[in-house]
């Protein structure tokens, strides 16, 4: 009994981080959660970097990368498109380099 109940757990969180990064248009914050099955596999994420500086509405959520509704989709300055499903190692590093590029705008 204890096995079955177990394969229909819900995804665990298993990162939380949180983190104050300068810009140049001011400091902005990179957001991580990622929660796991029970066999250690990601089972969905949310990837999210905010800065009032660059973009005031939606939480100031500039760039953001989310599996909710399971379907991968990006954010961008508001809008939402639904991206190509790939690997969260793939989508965090694109997340990473996107913040960099980022990172170097101006205040709008």
């Amino acid at each position: 009994m204890d096995s079955a109940r177990n394969s229909k757990a819900r995804p665990a969180k298993v990162t939380y981080e949180s983190a104050v990064i300068r810009c140049l248009a001011g400091d902005g914050v990179i957001r991580v959660e990622v929660w796991k099955d029970v066999k250690g596999k990601v089972a969905r994420y949310n990837l999210a970097f905010m800065n009032f500086h660059l973009f005031a509405k939606d939480n100031g959520r500039v760039l953001g990368y989310d599996t909710a509704h399971s379907a991968l989709h990006r954010h961008f300055a508001g809008a939402v498109e639904s991206i190509e499903d790939a690997p969260y190692d793939v989508i965090y590093d694109r997340f990473i380099e996107e913040v960099q590029e980022l990172k170097r705008r101006r205040p709008l």
